[in-house]
Parts: C-alpha cells; sequence; structure tokens
C-alpha cells in the first residue's frame, strides 16, 4: 500500500489545493494562510518533496497519488512544475475539480525552436541535470535563488523563499529527477482545446523560466481568464502578496457564486 502524501490544511470554506514547484514544499504557501482563510486549504507536498514519500513513476502516478487524498470538487491551483501535475489532474479527472489555476506555469517547459513555443533552454535543464548528481544542496539553493529574479524586491524574496522552503528536510533526488524529466519531457498542449473547466492563469510579466508570451498560444475561451501581474516574476505570490491574493480570490468569489446562481 502506497504511502500518503503530506499535507497541511487550514482555513473554512470550499476546497482549495495548492501545489509547489521543483525543488520546493508546501511551506512556500504559508504566508498565503491568513488570506485564504476562507476556503479549506490544502497546501500538499509533491511525492518526494518535504515530508512526502517518494513515489515510483511518472506524471500520472503522481496525480494517482494526489487523487488518493485531495477532496472532491475542489479548485486545484499549482505554481510552476505544480501548475503541470494539476493540468495533468484537470485533464485526466475533470469530474473531480471546481476550476483550475496556474501560477507562473507552463503546459510544457522545455523550449521548442522549431514550433516557436517559449520555455526553458534545454541546456539550462540538463545542467541542472548534471549538478544533482554532483551537489543537491547547492543545486537546491541555486534554484530557489532563480524564482525572484527580475522582482524590484528579489533579494527579500530569495531570502523568503529559503526560509520557508529549508525549514522542511530537502527533496529526495529521486523525486528531483523525476521533477526535472517532468520539465524536459511533458507537453499537454494537446489536450488543452478540450478542457472546459474554469481555468485562471497568472503571469508574472517578468518572469524568466515561463515567459508571458506563451499566454497567445494557449487556447483561449469562456472559460479561461489570464492574470498578468506587472512587476512580478517567478514568485508572484511571495513578491506581491497582496495583488496575487486579489487576483485569485476576485476569481474563485466569481466562480463560486456562478454557481450557486447557476
Amino acid at each position: 500500500m502506497q504511502a500518503s502524501l503530506h499535507s497541511d490544511i487550514f482555513g473554512d470554506g470550499p476546497p482549495l489545493v495548492l501545489l509547489h514547484g521543483w525543488g520546493m514544499n508546501g511551506k512556500v504557501f504559508s504566508p498565503l494562510q491568513q488570506a485564504l482563510s476562507k476556503y479549506k486549504v490544502h497546501c500538499v507536498d509533491l511525492p518526494g518533496f518535504g515530508l512526502s514519500p517518494a513515489i515510483a513513476g511518472d506524471l500520472d502516478a503522481w496525480v494517482d497519488a494526489l487523487m488518493a487524498m485531495a477532496p472532491a470538487d475542489a479548485v486545484w491551483a499549482g505554481w510552476s512544475l505544480g501548475g503541470l501535475v494539476a493540468t495533468r489532474a484537470a485533464q485526466r479527472h475533470p469530474q473531480r475539480l471546481a476550476g483550475l489555476i496556474t501560477i507562473a506555469s507552463s503546459p510544457c517547459f522545455m523550449a521548442r525552436e522549431q514550433e516557436a513555443w517559449p520555455g526553458i533552454a534545454p541546456k539550462v535543464l540538463a545542467q541542472f541535470e548534471a549538478e544533482l548528481q554532483q551537489d543537491l544542496p547547492r543545486t537546491i539553493e541555486r534554484f530557489l535563488a532563480i524564482q525572484a529574479m527580475g522582482s524590484d524586491s528579489a533579494r527579500e524574496d530569495i531570502k523568503r523563499i529559503k526560509e520557508l522552503v529549508l525549514s522542511r528536510p530537502l527533496p529526495q533526488a529521486s523525486a528531483l529527477a523525476q521533477g526535472l524529466s517532468m520539465l524536459e519531457l511533458v507537453d499537454l498542449r494537446p489536450g488543452l482545446a478540450t478542457m472546459d473547466l474554469p481555468w485562471l492563469r497568472i503571469w508574472g510579466r517578468l518572469d524568466g523560466l515561463v515567459p508571458r508570451r506563451m499566454m497567445g498560444q494557449l487556447p483561449s475561451n469562456s472559460s479561461t481568464e489570464d492574470k498578468v501581474l506587472a512587476k512580478a516574476s517567478h514568485a508572484p505570490f511571495i513578491s506581491h502578496g497582496d495583488e496575487f491574493v486579489h487576483c485569485v480570490t476576485d476569481w474563485l468569489d466569481r466562480l463560486y457564486s456562478d454557481k450557486e446562481s447557476g
């Protein structure tokens, strides 16, 4: 029997699942606790990160593990790699989700030059893969520092992210390798056009990892909404917390208002 994933739960109201990015854990969302207290928030440590055990398998195996412990009819919000996981959950189990929020995330993280698809250069991910084999703690610290690059408050943001994330055990090497493989190989774009869940996409205009220009290449319909935070980079909920919370709660309030009136 597979061990269950760790989740910090706070607040009271409609369920909201928060999924962190590569190299992180659920503690990175703790600054949002008071602002999101009118929702029952589940801050999950992804497999092999923070206090969650590692599991074998690919992206779908992670989704299966999350589905086994997540509340029904929840909005899933994923940051960076967490957004990839949440998007896959929405594709496979649309009846279990009330909505999807992706934060500085992409359905295909690797840049595809032939398709003019913006993303992370292959050499960057290859460098992280090589460094993982040599010095895991240093690789994590370096990646944490990248999160806030471009933000006006980058130095303070990086310090805050490190304090939050490093309050829990470092990720397991196997989980980091799984996550890098997902960032490198997974392409969820073919299934996006048929998704009809309410979907909020939050971008940082200064984000160097997930360029906002991909926004124009994603399907857009009455169920999708894009919000660009003008001065944010890859960690908008850290650098621009008030603006981020307003964006999310406004969307959630409208989502649940529509549900009640419908």
